[in-house]
Parts: structure tokens; C-alpha cells; sequence
């Protein structure tokens, strides 16, 4: 399908601040005896950067970086052996991680939701959207905010007379592929007839693309009649607002802490290998229904004192690193999923 786009290059000194980027939170590399260097989802990174932050005051010696690139580019990077280890929304598949020869674990290190924020000034009340309604505004079907079935979610609701812009992602983005995987699960056409699942698909005529989480939340901002997803804390941070979901049962929920946690409980009892799959449209009356999970990949054998280092700061993110999850806005892990990710960190050498 040959799609035109407009492309947009955001950086963070416009509407968003720079940590989300790059957390680089250590004494000099060059005063360090370890010196550790992360890449990858942007979902994730401010919460990386807040355990960075917190582990490093401990660790005078230990240099800790994590630049947040996208998920797509930090899978590229730990595959080639360019970094130590890389922040994911998606796990490596099988095929991949077996041909890297130092071995791979991977663990999950937190979940979030994805939102669909969107700039409608003057809306007097919160828009309700079915979920066959935003997978066709998405697929570019529904194209104006007057379309007959948003009406039919928000009766009283001043919709404007605006055609829909849609936001998503430029860059190789785990959040494009957890929000497409969604779509797929929501409507089975999504794949064959649309833009199909994948960390970088074709968005309907005339979308704007940004880089990062925090390009989409700043061209929402700045664009009226606009939509696009974005994980929660991003929107939250921008004062935008989000769109009340239609969920698997039928019911329309906001994104809580509460309904995030009742998205994962049904995932909260499968192996860390399914854990992927089992959030993709989660049941129950109070679920959210676009969460996902947030990923660690590390190598299974690291030189000198490097694996100790990696397992002290993954272990803190594990235990009091959840501490931090809700006031950024994501969703601490279950209890049974936190032991998966213990288990799985052992096997570091």
C-alpha cells in the first residue's frame, strides 16, 4: 500500500523534557570501574531514568547510561553486541535471540497503557470511542469527527465539524507494535485489509509521524484535530486528553492504575514466554484494553564484575523500582511476575 505521510522531527527541547530521552544519571565513565551503556524503548525510559537515578547514588564506581531510541533501534543495537543491554516492548523472537552467541534473557520490567490522546479544544465532556470505531479511525475509514457512529458513542457531545488527522510513530516503535497487536485482536481484518502488525506500519493517508513517545504526545499537543497513541504517562505529562475505551466486556473505562492492574490480571498467571500474547484485548468489566509489557534484555555472560552490577540494578528495578511505577504512570508488575523476572536474572554468569 503506498501511503503518503508527513514526517515530523520533534526533540525534546520543544514541548517535553530531555530526561524521557536520555538517561545518562552516573559519575564521569571515565572515573568508573564499570561503565554500562542501555538502548532502546522510549516507552519505558522515564522510568529506566528513575532507577538509574536512585541505584547510581549507591554505586560511586558505576557508570549507568540508557539512551532511549525505540525499540526497534535498541533490539538492533543488543543484537549487534553495540550495547550491554536494551529496554523493549516487545520480547526478541526465538529465532533472533539464538543466534547471538553470549545467550539472552529476557524479562519483563514493567507494563503500561497506551492511550489515544487527542486535541479537540472546547469538547465539553470525555469522548467515548467503541472499539470498532477507533480501529477504523486508525485504519483511516472513519475520517471526520462527525462520523455518524463517534456521534452515536457520545450523544450531546459538541464534536466538531474537523476531518481526523492520525499520529503514530516514524521510528521502529514497540508501542506501534503492542497498539497494532491490539488492533488485530480487536478486528481479525486488521492484518489482511490494513496496516497489519509490526513495530513500523503504513498509517492512512495524510498522518503526521513523530519520533519517540514523546514526538506523538508533542505533535497531539500542538496540532488540533488530532489523535494518536501514546503510553500514558506521556499524555499525562502533557495535560492531554485521553479517549474512554470500549473494552473486550463492552464496558467503557479511563486509564486508571486500577483498570490497568485489572488488564494484566489475566495475564498474571501465564509463563514470562506468554506474557506477550496474553494482553493483547484482556477480558473483565474494569480492564483497560491496551496494555503491555515492558521488557529487559540482557546477555547471559558478561566480563569482569559487569554481571554483578547488572544484576543488582535489575533486581532494583524489581523490587523497590515497582515503588515508582504508578507516579509515572505505569502499572507496577504482578507479584508472580516479578518472581518470573527474579528467576530469570538469576542465570546471568
Amino acid at each position: 500500500m503506498n501511503i503518503r505521510v508527513k514526517t515530523i522531527a520533534l526533540t525534546a527541547a520543544g514541548v517535553f523534557f530531555a530526561g524521557a530521552l536520555v538517561a545518562n544519571i552516573s559519575a564521569p565513565a571515565m572515573a568508573a570501574a564499570v561503565d554500562l551503556h542501555g538502548a532502546g524503548s522510549t516507552f519505558a525510559a522515564p522510568l529506566y531514568e528513575a532507577w538509574i537515578n536512585s541505584f547510581v547514588k549507591s554505586q560511586p564506581d558505576v557508570s549507568l547510561r540508557y539512551e532511549a531510541v525505540g525499540s526497534g533501534e535498541g533490539l538492533a543495537r543488543f543484537i549487534a553486541g553495540a550495547v550491554d543491554f536494551a529496554g523493549s516492548d516487545l520480547p526478541l523472537p526465538a529465532a533472533e535471540a539464538e543466534k547471538i552467541k553470549r545467550g539472552v534473557i529476557q524479562l519483563p520490567s514493567t507494563a503500561g497503557m497506551i492511550v489515544l490522546a487527542y486535541n479537540l479544544p472546547g469538547l465539553q465532556g470525555a469522548l467515548k470511542l467503541p472499539q470498532d470505531v477507533y480501529v477504523d479511525i486508525f485504519s483511516g475509514k472513519i475520517t471526520s469527527w462527525r462520523d455518524p457512529r463517534i456521534a452515536a458513542a457520545n450523544p450531546g457531545l459538541n464534536l466538531p465539524s474537523a476531518d481526523i488527522t492520525v499520529v503514530g510513530r516514524q521510528d521502529s516503535s514497540g508501542t506501534t507494535y503492542a497498539f497494532t497487536s491490539h488492533l488485530a485482536a480487536v478486528n481479525k481484518n486488521w492484518s489482511p485489509t490494513g496496516s497489519g502488525v509490526g513495530k513500523i506500519v503504513s498509517w492512512p493517508h495524510g498522518a503526521m509521524l513523530a519520533r519517540g513517545n514523546e514526538g506523538v504526545a508533542s505533535r497531539i499537543k500542538i496540532s488540533v484535530g488530532s489523535i494518536g497513541y501514546v503510553e500514558y504517562g506521556f499524555a499525562h505529562r502533557l495535560g492531554l486528553p485521553m479517549a474512554s475505551l470500549q473494552n473486550k466486556d463492552g464496558d467503557f473505562v479511563t486509564a486508571t492504575a486500577e483498570t490497568g492492574a485489572a488488564a494484566l490480571a489475566s495475564s498474571a498467571e501465564v509463563g514470562i514466554g506468554a506474557l506477550d500474547k496474553a494482553t493483547t484485548n484482556p477480558a473483565g468489566k474494569e480492564a483497560y484494553p491496551i496494555v503491555t509489557y515492558s521488557w529487559l534484555l540482557l546477555y547471559r555472560s558478561y566480563p569482569g564484575d559487569e554481571a554483578r552490577i547488572l544484576a543488582s540494578f535489575v533486581g532494583f528495578g524489581l523490587d523497590k523500582g515497582q515503588g515508582y511505577a504508578a507516579d509515572l504512570g505505569y502499572i507496577a508488575l504482578p507479584r508472580n511476575v516479578v518472581e518470573l523476572a527474579k528467576t530469570a536474572v538469576s542465570k546471568l554468569q
